[in-house]
Order: structure tokens, then C-alpha cells, then sequence
């Protein structure tokens, strides 16, 4: 019976997985810092690094999600 509580816990972390890199390559992909900084090669790295960080906050919030939910089904298994 425990073993259908893990598969389904793997099922629930790609599909965050798949929803998750969709999410940030449409976001993303859109952010432009154009006027903010000065115009030339600096710009792009500037976005670059903006893209990185917003990235890296979507990484660590669906890890969080992912702990979250998995603390909360095998706590749920234990208890029965």
C-alpha cells in the first residue's frame, strides 16, 4: 500500500516539474529590462542575471511545494 503513496508522490513531482518549466519559460521569456540600464551588450547580461534569480526563486519555491506535499502524504499514510 505504501507503494502507491510514492508513485503517486512521483507522478505529483513531474507534473509540478512539467507545469513548473513552463511557467518559467513563458514568464520569463518575456522579461525585457530595456530602458533601465544602458543600451549595448550590458543590457542582455543584466537580464540574464534578472532571469537567473527569478529562476532560482521558482526552483526553491517548488521544492518547497514538493516537500510540503510529501510530508503531508506520507504523513497521512503513517497515521493510518
Amino acid at each position: 500500500m505504501i507503494n502507491h503513496v510514492i508513485f503517486l508522490f512521483i507522478f505529483v513531482m513531474w507534473i509540478l516539474i512539467i507545469i513548473g518549466g513552463g511557467l518559467l519559460v513563458t514568464f520569463t521569456s518575456i522579461i525585457s529590462i530595456e530602458g533601465y540600464v544602458t543600451v549595448g551588450p550590458l543590457e542582455l547580461y543584466y537580464g540574464s542575471i534578472v532571469k537567473a534569480i527569478i529562476a532560482i526563486i521558482l526552483v526553491i519555491i517548488w521544492i518547497y511545494v514538493l516537500i510540503k506535499i510529501k510530508d503531508w502524504m506520507f504523513h497521512k499514510k503513517i497515521k493510518t
